[in-house]
């Protein structure tokens, strides 16, 4: 997968590979699953998963409408901020991030991370931010910044559902999968899997959000009813970004097999994905690909908020803390 931003310029940086892992399991044994992880990563770590492929047709719009850059949305601990931030950084271009906060902490890594990569970071308050779907705000948005294309948050739109929807996440090594699965929040990634028209589709929800349906069919094309697609709420843990132990326990016991996963979005969506299987909601016998959507810059987030210890950012991200 390559980056292109005109017939003539490429940009090797954001070439990214699938790299796949068989997970291994007691539960996966005995329920008789195969399952595989695919998991992408470019020259860019901050715009790996999904990321890459949500951002990669905004930045084509952006070159070849003559922008300067993106405007966007996120909260203070936002993977999708990073990725613009480091996108735009790395191509010359301007960015601009509202963020949900009262007030901007740029010594929270991910707000630090964003100021370094030269992102401007405007502070918004809560009832502030919930009018950013509104045309009206999204209006005054555009009109305060002429210069720069207005993404929305999570880069969830038709653009970003395309990028996803060019992985060929039913390919495994060793065959077709029967079905996909994915952490979704705001409904682009989702949406790109299913319009792929290749297997069913499961995502498992991080946050509980009763509009999560129609956000993702705004930007489904000619689905047919035999590309059966559903949407599970009931493993969020009570919230965006909440967990408890047990699903803690479960993304360290992942990393002992160098699966990495972040209990916000993947490691959710994986523990989700595994109480299917015990319930027997899968059917023995299935190949099931399981897309990683990244996410794990989110820990070093955790960690300086205090809700996991330096140890468990380095074994959850696979890396030295700090």
């Amino acid at each position: 997968m390559l980056l292109t931003v005109s017939n003539t310029t490429e940009f090797p940086i954001f070439s990214a590979t699938p790299s796949w892992q068989l997970i291994q399991h007691p539960v996966l044994l005995r329920q008789g699953i195969e399952l595989w992880l695919c998991n992408l990563r470019t020259g860019l770590g901050a715009v790996s998963g999904n990321k890459c492929l949500k951002l990669k047709h905004h930045l084509t719009q952006v070159i070849t409408e003559g922008k300067q850059g993106i405007v966007t949305f996120g909260g203070a601990f936002s993977n999708h901020l990073c990725a613009v931030a480091a996108s735009c950084h790395a191509l010359g271009l301007k960015s601009i991030g509202y963020v949900r906060t009262d007030k901007l902490d740029f010594t929270n890594p991910t707000l630090k991370f964003c100021s370094e990569h030269e992102m401007r970071l405007i502070a918004i308050d809560r009832s502030g931010y919930r009018q950013r779907g509104t045309s009206e705000f999204t209006a005054q948005v555009e009109a305060r910044h002429p210069e720069l294309l207005l993404v929305p948050e999570g880069g969830s739109s038709s653009l970003g559902a395309k990028g996803i929807a060019e992985l060929a996440l039913e390919t495994t090594p060793a065959g077709p999968a029967n079905l996909l699965v994915s952490a979704t929040a705001s409904g682009g990634t989702l949406a790109g899997l299913i319009n792929r028209q290749a297997a069913a589709v499961l995502g498992i929800a991080v946050v509980r959000d009763d509009s999560l349906p129609l956000k993702v069919k705004q930007f489904l094309h000619n689905t047919p009813d035999s590309v059966p697609w559903h949407i599970d709420m009931e493993n969020t843990f009570g919230g965006y970004a909440r967990f408890d132990n047990s699903l803690l326990d479960f993304c360290r016991r992942m990393a002992i097999q160098q699966v990495h996963v972040e209990p916000i979005y993947t490691g959710k969506a994986l523990f989700g994905l595994f109480n299917h299987i015990e319930q027997g909601k899968i059917a023995s016998g299935s190949r099931i690909s399981f897309f990683h959507t990244g996410g794990l810059q989110g820990l070093h987030g955790m960690h300086y908020r205090q809700l996991i210890s330096a140890a468990d950012l380095e074994q959850l991200s696979g890396s030295k803390a700090g």
